[in-house]
């Protein structure tokens, strides 16, 4: 069963500030929070390095202190703590396998660089199939009252070309628990065959435009039945996704995008939008995987 959040720690300002968005979550959804340590300790030849009981004594140290301090600013969250010796990315999608979410921090260098995505993150959001949302530093600045998310809208990429199901389902119940107001945008492009001078018409773009926000309000008209409490603002727009999601989601509480399940080894298994989202946005990201 998915009966738990897990929130990966490193010991990192990032890491903390995961832990703590996640535990704000668990709080949300009714979960226990499950904190994980997990890494592989080497170092070149010749350089000294702490020895096995020093490296356990400082993770169960960071791990017994950090779960000290979300007990006490949440009450009656129930937190768990687990210390791996491995490959941080594998030991952490392994224990995802049965969790509600995963958590993980992400080191931003600032407003123009956004995220640095480290090889963990990247690769246990291409390991696992369960939601993975990566958090900022940054977001231990925003006031969240009674310890819990502060109250910001969603926002959510969606192509409306590919099944996007599991996103939607992600980002409805989402802010449903938060009722907070959700904004569904869908970027497109002009189709390779329109001409450049048909491109400059205004004609044609009103009615892509048009065409295009037909589909989408067709896709997600369920799901507003489904959740008649949330309130939806749905655009599409004209323009590159990743950079219309960055803008728009510059002072939302989450960001919700996608990926394709992939089965093979061999390309790429997070796509050009998620990639630069992931990158360069502000807000945390939650990453949903689907077929």
């Amino acid at each position: 069963m998915n009966d738990r959040i897990v929130a990966g720690l490193d010991g990192s300002t990032e890491s903390l500030a995961a832990a703590r968005w996640a535990a704000r979550e668990g709080l949300l959804r009714g979960l226990p929070l499950h904190l994980v340590h997990a890494e592989e300790w080497s170092s070149p030849r010749d350089l000294p390095m702490p020895t096995s009981d020093v490296r356990r004594h400082w993770a169960q140290a960071l791990l017994n202190e950090t779960a000290d301090e979300l007990r006490a600013s949440h009450p009656g969250l129930e937190v768990g703590i687990r210390s791996i010796d491995g490959r941080p990315a594998a030991e952490l999608a392994s224990v995802a396998v049965g969790a509600n979410m995963i958590v993980l921090g992400s080191r931003g260098l600032g407003t123009v660089t956004g995220f640095v995505l480290g090889s963990v993150g990247m690769a246990v959001i291409q390991a696992t199939v369960r939601p993975v949302v990566m958090v900022r530093a940054s977001e231990d600045a925003v006031p969240h009252p009674d310890g819990r998310h502060t109250a910001r809208e969603l926002l959510a990429g969606v192509d409306i070309s590919r099944p996007c199901d599991a996103l939607l389902a992600f980002a409805f119940e989402e802010a449903a628990r938060r009722a907070c107001a959700l904004h569904v945008l869908h970027s497109w492009s002009l189709p390779p065959l329109v001409g450049y001078g048909a491109a400059y018409d205004p004609r044609v773009h009103a009615q892509l435009e048009m065409s295009a926000e037909a589909s989408l309000h067709d896709v997600l008209a369920p799901w507003r039945d489904k959740y008649p409490d949330v309130g939806v603002i749905s655009r599409a727009s004209l323009g590159h996704a990743a950079t219309e999601l960055i803008r728009m989601g510059a002072e939302a509480g989450l960001i919700v995008v996608g990926r394709r399940i992939r089965r093979s080894s061999i390309g790429a298994h997070i796509g050009p939008v998620t990639h630069a989202v992931l990158h360069h946005a502000k807000a945390p990201v939650a990453v949903i995987a689907h077929e």
